[in-house]
């Protein structure tokens, strides 16, 4: 028998020819076949089947991927640039670690306007703090000019020794020097203790109205028990009417009020906004609608004067609100009274964001109501839940739980000191507190506390 040779081409695996060995048999040709070589590969098409399933199912979810991206991109888009905005006014550093010509440019400007006030104060006093600044601003001056050559002091660290002189400067000028006489408690230094609520009220329009102030007149001179209490009743954040009741008896009996209103709506640029205002002598004073400004309105003439409050991005509408477990709503500029006098608390972007007090002072004869002094404290504004004046003395509040609030924090404008270790205790009703106030002629704090009025004994 003589073997046979045959070329079969199959389509094998591999897409290869095969060549099978036969033998001539009876006129036959007898071989062997592996019929497997034939078959369809099935195993493998089901692997490259499921490859292209998953990769399928990838790409769509890619796809899908892509498209909530390009959605969301705008959003994005838009925060990137509100949060460069906001973080500009912040870049001091070069990319090297150094600052900028142009922040040097803008602290030479900020320290010849403070060696102008110096020049000022110490042409009027002469006196041995005056004589201080004046050799400490020099040195100021110096380092400025090291760093303008080398840049080997630290920017903080001058920065800081400005807000310090600065301070120093406001508190040279016209501090009242009778409200802390000896005979008067404003001497005895800062508070000691706050009783219990001594008053508890729920406001005459109701719990829902969760913003607003309330109190007694302020004003040391005036005669009568005016108590007021002004609302915030729309959004809980703008308002256009205060309430005053003419005694302490009418106002707990909720009776005999009159209601003054000092805007023709809610948004009107006379209205108020944020929960914080002060009804001093006849005219209640607050933060003018959407704007860096204190109005005052004159409950006789029904006339709204203002002035804008000083400082580089001074916060309003929701920029810098005070803080706790939850924001108050607009409570950005905080108007307060005192023995001394007006204040305004705020926060701004020159002070980063860290709370500012400006002294107010109404001018009868010329119908003007003008800012005289600024302090910059290193109290940021959100890390405090509300912030009063006493005998020149700015205390701030922190939230402690649903039914206790503590005062933190005291800064003293007389010598621009601060205190960072205080630990006096207020008992509420509700958690938020709208705002807070003092007032001089009975010694009480006043809180809006969620729609309940609560008073409080003030003790040195």
């Amino acid at each position: 028998m003589v073997p046979l040779l045959l070329l079969l081409l199959t389509s094998t695996g591999d897409g290869q020819a095969q060549r099978v060995i036969g033998l001539k048999k009876d006129d036959s040709c007898v071989c062997e076949v592996n019929s497997t070589m034939w078959s369809f590969p099935a195993v493998k098409y089901e692997a490259v089947l499921q490859q292209v399933q998953t990769c399928e199912g990838s790409l769509n979810n890619l796809l899908e991927q892509l498209k909530v991206s390009r959605q969301r991109l705008p959003q994005i888009q838009t925060q990137v640039t509100g949060l460069s905005a906001r973080l500009e006014p912040y870049q001091y550093l070069h990319h090297k670690g150094l600052y900028s010509a142009l922040s040097l440019r803008l602290l030479g400007q900020e320290l010849s306007q403070l060696e102008m006030k110096i020049d000022a104060v110490h042409s009027q006093l002469n006196n041995t703090q005056t004589q201080k600044l004046s050799k400490e601003v020099v040195k100021l001056r110096q380092h400025v000019n090291r760093i303008e050559t080398s840049d080997v002091i630290n920017m903080k660290t001058v920065k800081e020794k400005l807000r310090y002189l600065k301070n120093n400067v406001e508190s040279c000028k016209s501090i009242p020097k009778d409200f802390r006489d000896p005979d008067r408690y404003c001497l005895k230094g800062l508070i000691t203790n706050i009783s219990n609520p001594v008053t508890t009220k729920v406001s005459p329009y109701g719990k829902s109205y969760i913003s607003g102030s309330w109190g007694k007149d302020a004003q040391m001179e005036s005669e009568g028990q005016k108590h007021w209490v002004q609302p915030l009743v729309s959004s809980h954040i703008w308002g256009n009417t205060v309430r005053v009741y003419q005694t302490y008896e009418d106002f707990m009996a909720s009776r005999n009020h009159r209601d003054f209103t000092f805007a023709s709506s809610h948004s009107h640029p006379n209205a108020i906004e944020g929960p914080s205002a002060v009804l001093y002598g006849e005219a209640l004073y607050y933060n003018c609608y959407r704007s860096a400004d204190i109005c005052r309105y004159d409950l006789k003439t029904n006339e709204v004067k203002r002035v804008t409050l000083p400082g580089t991005g001074v916060g309003f509408n929701n920029k810098f609100p005070y803080c706790y477990y939850d924001c108050r709503l607009n409570s950005d500029v905080d108007v307060e009274a005192d023995e001394t006098g007006l204040w305004a608390l705020y926060a701004s972007v020159g002070n980063h964001g860290n709370l500012v007090i400006s002294r107010l002072l109404w001018d009868s004869e010329a119908k003007t109501l003008n800012v005289t002094q600024t302090w910059e404290t290193r109290l940021f504004k959100k890390a405090a839940s509300n912030a009063f004046m006493v005998c020149g003395v700015m205390y701030a509040t922190r939230y402690v739980n649903e039914y206790r609030e503590e005062v933190f924090y005291a800064f003293d404008t007389a010598t621009g000191k601060e205190d960072n270790w205080l630990a006096l205790p207020m008992e509420k009703v509700a958690k938020g507190v709208a705002s807070l106030s003092y007032n001089p002629t009975n010694r009480q704090l006043y809180m809006y506390n969620d729609g309940y009025l609560l008073a409080y004994q003030v003790h040195f």
